[in-house]
């Protein structure tokens, strides 16, 4: 671990917890309230429930779930029930993202009503401090920028974020969407890094309560290998330090190589988070 010795320990409890799944939480509803104003018939809404947050994206968004379910307090079956209505009101699958550090309520209920677990996510998190270090030097020669506030630049950092993505047609177009509302969304800093004034990478921040949360990581293909997430996960932990944030967190497949990119970095994991799908 790369955090220096005299970094404030913070513990893996339900206290972290709360913050991050909230954080979480929030992020993803201010990108459901970005969708409802730029697209205002895409029906795009979020509801908060015995404190999880129930986001419609549209159906098949990966938005379109819960984050939060049980963290806060526990679950009742009336609670889920409501939860279950607003998603199929919609005609959308029913998705829960649960901490295992959630009421035991909440896996007991998912369990009498059928759900089965879909995915992991690895959740990681570290301290930040004013005497930042990370391992590995920034190469020279990329610099990182926070986009400004017009049109141009945000289909810029878009574009480039959808590159670094290796689909096929209907995904790509999907992802270009997605990207482009990830943009316009309010307190959510996008930043570009750029090889020789060429953008090559992109990533996002969102800040609450406290804590940063890392997202919107993509490299062209011919930008990889050239320290360009390195670059901007420096510059984007700086920026969060200056907006005051003491904890920076972010998520990944379990054993991937971004886990193992970000554990270099000082992260650690906080837990396993698990996905639900009702049948």
């Amino acid at each position: 671990m790369n955090t220096p010795t005299n970094a404030p320990l913070i513990l893996a409890d339900l206290t972290l917890s709360q913050r991050l799944e909230k954080t979480e939480a929030q992020s993803n509803a201010g990108f459901v309230d970005a969708r409802a104003a730029v697209f205002p018939d895409s029906g795009a809404r979020w509801i908060e429930v015995a404190g999880a947050y129930a986001m419609f994206d549209g159906v098949g968004s990966p938005l379109t779930q819960t984050f939060g379910l049980g963290i806060h307090q526990p679950v009742t079956a009336d609670d889920l029930q409501q939860l279950e209505d607003f998603f199929r009101e919609r005609q959308a699958d029913v998705f829960h993202e649960v901490s295992p550090l959630a009421d035991p309520s909440a896996l007991t209920l998912l369990n009498e009503r059928g759900y089965f677990p879909l995915e992991f996510t690895s959740i990681l998190y570290r301290p930040l401090q004013c005497d930042l270090q990370l391992a590995g030097k920034v190469n020279p020669k990329i610099t990182v920028r926070l986009i400004g506030n017009n049109e141009a630049d945000q289909e810029l950092w878009a574009q480039t974020a959808v590159k670094g993505w290796s689909l096929d047609l209907q995904m790509t177009d999907l992802l270009l969407e997605l990207f482009r509302l990830s943009a316009r969304k309010p307190n959510a800093p996008c930043f570009l890094a750029e090889l020789d004034g060429q953008p090559i990478a992109t990533g996002g921040l969102n800040v609450h309560d406290g804590v940063a949360l890392l997202a919107g990581a993509s490299t062209i293909p011919e930008g990889r290998q050239q320290g360009a997430q390195l670059a901007l996960l420096e510059h984007r932990l700086r920026y969060a330090l200056e907006q005051g944030c003491d904890l920076a967190m972010m998520g990944a497949a379990p054993g991937s190589g971004s886990q193992r990119n970000a554990e270099r970095q000082g992260f650690r994991i906080a837990y396993t988070r698990i996905k639900w799908q009702l049948r």
